[in-house]
């Protein structure tokens, strides 16, 4: 079963294996495992080569040990790489050029490693605790960007941390971070202590919360139970108000009939009414109007107010000619017998104007009747 259950990183004899993923985490780790297994290796990684000067043929014991140290710094780095990554450094001469190459495949250069710094700096100036999230996991956010910034070289003081989080925590934990600063000093407070603090205090508020939401289930419960009880006395209640609710709208649909009856009865009326003055209009509309005496059934020609007015004016001439003829018939007598030619000349002169003047009068009474029609 130990056999079984064995994976890369539970021993302290095999190095810990790179695949191209989390370089910083497999730097570190493999930083750990060659100090540990020998530091002189470690030197050769860092430094280069041990050196020697003498030939093969005239090796010592001291060439020989240097050559095999040099040789197991090579054996270990390519035992701690994947085929893809050990393709990356099989042309390099010494251990530490294999070392360099891969710092520089995934750290870069001066200038990518300046940029990957700012970025982190960055991340860890806005660094803030998220809503629902953990100490735990909030610290392990935290130091996930301090240990990429201690890996490119930035690294910071203890008590710049320290603060860091104490001002990176919630309102609500506003009473404890003041505790914490007054019981404590923050330059030689380590991350440790910090963190053990809050996760007591965590902890304690978890332990609040969880008995008031007990309280609060409680007094549901016996909310849920005096509605019962008030359920069951109201329900016979209930019965008698719902026959009283149906006989008021018995009550209320009877008045609602006869009130709607009604409606429609002098709506029916009012049709009636409405009908008749469109009859009235209508007929109206289809006889003539006078334009002398503004009334209907006639038109101006046959205007008894135009007829009047014209019987005055022949009744006046009838009178004028009655007088004229007197009057000539008075001087027929009164003349003499000589002048009976001239005067029966003047009054054929005279009764040929009255007659031409009647005529004229006629063709004038005429035109009249003629314009105004």
């Amino acid at each position: 079963m130990a056999a079984q259950g064995h994976f890369e990183g539970q021993s302290v004899n095999r190095p810990p294996l790179f695949d191209g993923e989390d370089y910083t985490y497999w730097k570190t780790r493999m930083e750990f495992f060659l100090q540990g297994l020998d530091y002189q290796i470690w030197s050769i990684v860092e430094e280069g080569d041990l050196l020697v000067t003498n030939g093969k043929d005239k090796w010592t014991e001291d060439d020989k040990k240097k050559i095999s140290l040099n040789c197991k710094a090579k054996s270990i780095m390519c035992c701690a790489l994947s085929k893809k990554e050990f393709n990356r450094i099989s042309a390099c001469k010494s251990v530490m050029e294999m070392w360099e190459k891969l710092r520089i495949t995934y750290e870069g250069t001066d200038k990518v490693k300046e940029t990957r710094i700012d970025i982190l700096v960055t991340q860890y100036e806005r660094f803030q605790m998220q809503q629902e999230e953990s100490i735990t996991q909030m610290y392990s956010r935290f130091t996930d960007i301090t240990n990429g910034l201690a890996g490119l070289g930035k690294t910071y003081q203890m008590g710049d941390m320290v603060r860091k989080i104490l001002r990176s925590l919630p309102a609500s934990w506003t009473p404890k971070v003041t505790a914490i600063e007054e019981a404590n000093d923050l330059k030689i407070m380590s991350l440790e202590k910090l963190i053990g603090s809050l996760m007591t205090h965590e902890i304690n508020m978890e332990r609040l919360g969880e008995s008031s939401s007990r309280k609060k289930h409680s007094n549901a419960l016996k909310a849920e139970e005096d509605e019962s009880e008030e359920g069951s006395y109201s329900q016979e209640s209930m019965n008698s108000s719902e026959n009283e609710e149906a006989m008021l709208s018995r009550r209320l649909q009877r008045i609602l009939a006869k009130k709607k009856k009604y409606q429609s009865g002098r709506r029916y009326f009012n049709k009636g009414k409405d009908l008749k003055r469109s009859e009235v209009k209508d007929s109206n509309k289809n006889e003539p109007i006078c334009y002398e005496c503004k009334k209907l059934g006639h038109i101006k020609a046959e205007c008894p107010k135009l007829k009047k007015v014209e019987f005055r004016k022949k009744d006046g001439s009838k009178k004028f000619r009655r007088y004229k003829k007197k009057a000539m018939v008075a001087a027929w007598d009164n003349s003499s017998n000589s002048d009976s030619e001239s005067s029966s000349s003047n009054e054929e002169e005279g009764r040929s104007k009255l007659g031409i003047h009647g005529q004229h009068r006629r063709q004038g009474n005429i035109r009249l009747i003629l314009f105004f029609m």
